[in-house]
């Protein structure tokens, strides 16, 4: 391609509302621009690195023994009905309805497809001896985000590749969910991403076991723990700690319990400033209703409870916060206010909890707290569990080593769904035994566009974009300094049309501008291999050919240009597939 015949809009000042590396980069370098918040047109530059990140997903995901095909965006609102999820998304689903003559005809713009792939496995799946069968696509998302921002990273519209497996045993799951995991990293690799795999929580979407891939970015909105010696990951929601049980007895030195006025400060901060305390001396007392029954959850004071943990440790299906009038009819008193002692309901804690010495906590009663509450004396604790969430600084869970707080970019996510969605929707199969059982299901998600926008975030310098050869736009850039000398354009077209013959993607910028506007934007746009014709290098019998990444540039025979760069695009092709 030559850049006349393209549309490459460089820009030289960083845009004022771009946040994030990867949106103002994205922006200066051409690749993107957006219509309305949360929506984005993408440039010839920035589509054909979201096109090449697409091939490599389809090829591995055909290595892996999954078949593409290709699903509506337009779904009927009464797939969401069926499963319950109308509920679990909220706002987030983009819901309206169509006129159809006299009628309206309730649908939503496809956040997923989970519902849409089940119904149609459970039109045309009926035996066991069609399974297991793994499906993919690529196509566009809709998720209402309230909050658009930086760039590309969270938009209401954007390219997901998702695929579905269906088993007729958790063995046929494990060994697709294995097959995906490995084809997930094989795609990163790649593309050139550092990424680390991660346990995870299922969320809305349902199922049990999941990993999230993250990408470490400063910028990242997700945060996740990580231990360096054992490689263990997590996100928050799942991450579990090492600490161990503690021993559960009061200490010798209890204080005495003592009622104390705290009016109109509910909160762990107000009560600290007024108690002249801090929040690591504090019992925070939450009621929770666990499958419809209350539970009281201990946690220290400065420590966020993990409702993950909680329903786990519970072995309850769902767990919520309770209401103010569960609150008020359980503790007696208005939310804030909530303490162990004398508590009638059920009460679990976290490992932290009994270690706090002479406590202070909620007397169930408006405006009062109790100080010097103990474990074993005020209120009392059978075990212990790790109910919240993990922190810089918490012992590995399989190394005990100190693990260390991340920011991540999610850019997949692997699940066993399990049957939530074939029992739903009545996708069955006759075992052999021509006895019905619900499909077992597994969902496996990549954001491709978050793959070209993670590179962006994570692989720059100050001069521009720093693409691996994989998603570069283009493998090599010419450039001829004088447009307007015949000779000198020849030996530029020659080695153009040589590349391209030998299968390299090459950009030829044959624009008439000065030769610093032409290496800023070579820099800015980021293409790995940049080759530059000039007069004096023509009188020679040379031209400079450079990477990226290189401070200098090499003199090379105009001869032997076409095979030296293809070598190098070869190599550099073959260290990322290795």
């Amino acid at each position: 391609m030559r850049w006349t015949q393209s549309l490459i809009p460089t820009m030289k000042e960083t845009p004022a509302d771009a946040e994030v590396p990867s949106h103002q980069l994205m922006l200066r370098a051409g690749l993107i621009r957006q219509l309305m918040a949360g929506a984005y047109t993408y440039l010839p530059l920035g589509w054909r690195s979201v096109q090449k990140a697409a091939a490599i997903i389809r090829e591995e995901m055909e290595w892996a023994g999954a078949c593409e095909l290709h699903m509506p965006a337009l779904q009927p609102i009464e797939l969401f009905e069926r499963t319950g999820r109308i509920n679990a998304f909220g706002s987030v689903l983009m819901k309206f309805d169509v006129p159809r003559g006299d009628r309206k005809v309730p649908v939503a713009l496809g956040p997923t497809h989970e519902e849409v792939v089940t119904d149609l496995i459970s039109r045309h799946i009926s035996s066991y001896r069609q399974l297991p069968l793994t499906v993919y696509q690529i196509q566009t998302k809709f998720r209402n985000e309230e909050r658009p921002r930086f760039g590309v990273l969270r938009t209401s519209e954007f390219l997901m590749k998702d695929a579905y497996s269906f088993a007729s045993s958790l063995e046929q799951l494990n060994t697709t969910y294995d097959a995906m995991y490995d084809a997930y990293c094989r795609i990163f690799k790649r593309c050139g991403l550092e990424f680390i795999p991660v346990e995870a929580e299922s969320g809305p979407i349902g199922g049990d076991a999941s990993h999230e891939f993250m990408i470490p970015a400063d910028n990242g909105e997700d945060q996740i723990v990580y231990c360096k010696k054992s490689g263990y990951a997590a996100n928050l929601e799942r991450a579990e700690t090492g600490r161990k049980a503690p021993e559960i007895s009061t200490p010798a030195d209890a204080a005495e319990l003592q009622k104390v006025d705290t009016p109109n400060v509910g909160s762990i901060e107000a009560v600290c400033g007024f108690l002249k305390c801090q929040p690591e001396q504090m019992i925070k007392t939450l009621i929770y209703l666990a499958d419809e029954k209350t539970v009281a959850v201990l946690v220290r004071g400065d420590h966020e409870a993990n409702e993950g943990k909680i329903r786990r440790a519970l072995g309850a299906d769902s767990v919520e916060l309770a209401d103010p009038e569960t609150i008020l009819k359980v503790t007696g008193a208005p939310v804030g206010f909530a303490g162990p002692v004398g508590l009638g309901c059920r009460i679990i804690a976290d490992h932290d909890v009994p270690v706090i010495a002479n406590a202070i906590a909620g007397a169930n009663a408006a405006d009062q707290h109790y100080t010097g509450v103990n474990v074993g004396r005020d209120y009392q604790l059978d075990q212990t569990h790790d109910l919240r969430n993990a922190a810089a600084g918490d012992p590995c869970p399989k190394s005990g080593e100190p693990m260390d707080l991340v920011h991540g970019i999610e850019v997949g996510h692997v699940f066993k769904l399990g049957t939530k969605y074939s029992e739903s929707l009545s996708a069955m199969y006759l075992d052999e035994h021509e006895k019905r059982h619900p499909i077992i299901m597994g969902c496996y998600g990549i954001g491709v566009n978050r793959i070209v926008a993670g590179l962006a975030e994570t692989r720059h310098d100050d001069k521009g974009l720093l693409w691996p050869i994989s998603i570069a736009p283009y493998e090599v850039l010419i450039i001829p300094l004088k447009t307007d000398d015949e000779e000198l354009m020849s030996a530029a077209n020659s080695i153009y049309a040589e590349l391209k013959e030998q299968g390299v993607d090459v950009l030829m910028d044959d624009r008439s501008a000065r030769p610093g506007v032409k290496f800023n934007d070579a820099d800015l746009i980021g293409i790995p291999y940049r080759i530059v014709i000039g007069g004096k290098g023509l009188k020679e019998g040379v031209a400079e050919v450079k990477a990226r990444t290189d401070a200098d540039a090499e003199k090379v025979p105009l001869d032997q240009v076409v095979a030296n760069v293809t070598s190098l695009v070869s190599a550099a092709k073959e260290a990322l597939n290795a």
